[in-house]
């Protein structure tokens, strides 16, 4: 214990830590531990962007289905270029929603802060070079339809949103699919970020209604300047079923 203390003093005075690899203390084994004690055989990454999050599932362990979901052109490109050598990972360029159609979404110069809403102006300021630069018009589908299309054989499904205000949208494209859903991640902010937003207490508030527990809560998006927490992923499992 004195070797670990001295090696995370010095290694804290360059910016980083050690910490215990267990669900106690670290967010990826957390997540990785319920994903395997639920038994989840496929996970549906909406918003994968280039596909970090499949990529962490993989380095956490899982090695079943993941299906990832980016609509921005220029990110579902390497997402897909990073897929090929994964048999069991594979993807879809599209906006996940209520329903079925197509869509505008807002590509934001730093990628990840891309969204169907607009972006607004205290998200702008606390994170420099997220303006939005562009639109691109996409395929809309709602989780019903891609567990109808792609998850034939699924028996319990793992749902991550990751739509940068477009959570509550998402959700209301759950109906059919529910019941294979046993668990939930998704970001979802403490402050308006995004025109339209249901914020967390109201998000956290419909979850609970739907029969999820919330087992995991992890702060993501900082304001540049004053250090407070804008946004944190909540992870939600059905317990007892």
């Amino acid at each position: 214990m004195f070797l670990l203390n001295l090696l995370r003093k010095h290694v804290r005075r360059m910016g980083f830590d050690v910490v215990r690899y267990d669900y106690q203390s670290h967010s990826l084994a957390r997540l990785s531990t319920l994903l395997r004690e639920h038994r989840i055989d496929y996970v549906i990454d909406v918003g994968a962007n280039e596909g970090q999050y499949a990529r962490s599932l993989r380095d956490g362990g899982y090695g079943r289905t993941i299906l990832s979901i980016e609509p921005t052109r220029a990110a579902y490109q390497k997402l897909r270029s990073r897929t090929q050598s994964d048999k069991h990972w594979t993807c879809l360029q599209a906006a996940v929603g209520r329903g079925e159609g197509k869509v505008l979404i807002n590509v934001a110069g730093n990628s990840q802060s891309s969204s169907i809403l607009e972006m607004l102006p205290l998200h702008a300021a606390a994170a420099p070079g997220s303006e939005y630069v562009a639109q691109e018009e996409v395929d809309l589908i709602s989780v019903d339809t891609i567990l109808s299309s792609y998850g034939e054989g699924s028996r319990t499904v793992f749902l991550k949103i990751d739509a940068q205000g477009y959570e509550n949208m998402i959700l209301g494209g759950v109906i059919r699919s529910l019941p294979l859903i046993r668990g939930i991640e998704l970001e979802m902010s403490l402050v308006p970020l995004y025109s339209g937003e249901l914020l967390f207490a109201d998000l956290h508030e419909k979850l609970l209604g739907l029969g999820f527990t919330l087992m995991s809560l992890e702060p993501v998006f900082f304001n540049a300047v004053t250090r407070q927490v804008m946004q944190v992923n909540g992870v939600y499992f059905r317990i007892g079923e």
